[in-house]
């Protein structure tokens, strides 16, 4: 039984959400492989080679797979597939636009957003908004699942996986132009340790400033809810939920969040929450472990003040 894993990477560097799925594939068992597919990528195909329990490192080093393009990932992965029992990514943006097409080109079903490995065959899957866990078993020859990484913690470093490059290029009838990334010297999102995240209590994005220095303070990264991003407060790149990111911090900050059912699908597994809101019955208090009922725009600056 072997299980291909896909590498989540920028071309530089190895993110940590690859250490997390491989974490989910070693419940499984089996012999773990990692695909490095972008271009001039080697640094990343090394880094990956010394992740504990992977065996061996796929490299399909191409300019066309340079901007990750699912249309030509796919066919990379379908080839490569027949030597596979699971073929596990990220439910990530990339695994979530690459996989289903993998399933589908193979004909099999897919498993997306398993939190929880029982058997090699019976997977826990969030359903209506995480409100439900439903048990899944897969009676496919070959098991294509995305994995939520936020629930499984990182392997560490200690391998030494055999590389082995590949020649295979696929090229679709699709011309990646250019991409525009929000930079920021805080965190990212989706890997930080600590969010400072705001909701429509906020009032307008300039208050969104008694986060930012609080979110620098804590080198933290910085959320909202969906409210916030739809009232125009912060763009929707920091949303957090089920519509956003979901995220699993150590610690998760939420101000002036009331806590809709679709904001705590992305942020409830964190493992400490923190609450500050004036409304003692909002709905966030009751996934929070410390709550503070209180005017954010005291509370904040006071913390602030005595970090």
């Amino acid at each position: 039984m072997t299980i291909l894993v896909i590498a989540e990477h920028d071309n530089v560097s190895l993110k940590p959400e690859t250490g997390k799925i491989i974490n989910a594939a070693s419940q499984i068992g089996g012999d773990i492989h990692l695909l490095v597919a972008g271009h001039d990528c080697a640094g990343v195909a090394q880094a990956a080679s010394q992740l504990s329990g992977v065996s061996t490192v796929l490299l399909a080093d191409n300019v066309v797979y340079r901007a990750h393009l699912a249309q030509n990932l796919a066919r990379l992965v379908v080839e490569v597939a027949a030597d596979y029992s699971y073929i596990l990514a990220a439910a990530s943006s990339q695994g979530k636009d690459m996989l289903p097409r993998v399933a589908a080109l193979l004909d099999v079903s897919q498993l997306s957003e398993v939190v929880s490995i029982v058997d090699a065959s019976t997977f826990i899957r969030p359903v209506y908004a995480g409100n439900a866990m439903a048990t899944v078993r897969s009676l496919d020859d070959k098991k294509v699942m995305t994995i939520r990484t936020s629930v499984f913690d990182t392997v560490a470093n200690g391998g030494n996986a055999q590389l082995q490059p590949l020649a295979s290029v696929y090229e679709a009838n699709t011309e990646f132009v250019s991409q525009e990334l929000t930079k920021s010297a805080r965190p990212e999102l989706g890997s930080a340790g600590v969010i400072v995240s705001g909701g429509r209590g906020m009032g307008s994005g300039e208050n969104f400033a008694l986060l930012e220095t609080l979110a620098d303070k804590l080198g933290a990264a910085l959320g909202a809810s969906r409210a916030a991003v739809d009232a125009g407060f912060v763009p929707n790149d920091l949303q957090v939920g089920q519509t956003g990111k979901i995220v699993a911090p150590e610690l998760y900050i939420a101000v002036g969040i009331s806590g809709a059912i679709q904001h705590l699908a992305g942020m409830k597994d964190s493992k400490v929450i923190v609450a500050i809101n004036k409304d003692p019955d909002a709905p966030i208090f009751q996934v929070a472990d410390y709550g503070l009922v209180a005017d954010l725009f005291e509370a904040v600056p006071a913390l602030t003040d005595m970090l």
